[in-house]
């Protein structure tokens, strides 16, 4: 079952996403994807995955630079 995590984060432009983009692309199969809604006041990251946490995710996100902060229900 595909898990839908969110996160706040402070990417704030697309430069920031590109720069994340090949980070986040390691951690998924070509099945499950990734946005970012930068236009909302948290800059969220939505993930739809299988078996990623979000602690590899947040992981993910501060080694190339940029705060991230999972979002609960």
């Amino acid at each position: 079952m595909r898990t839908v995590l969110v996160f706040k984060t402070s990417v704030l432009t697309d430069k920031g996403v590109k720069q994340v983009a090949p980070l986040l692309n390691q951690l998924l199969t070509p099945t499950e994807r990734w946005n970012f809604d930068l236009e909302d006041c948290d800059h969220i990251l939505r993930v739809e995955a299988l078996a990623v946490t979000p602690s590899v995710i947040i992981d993910r996100m501060q080694q190339a630079g940029f705060l991230c902060a999972e979002l609960e229900d």
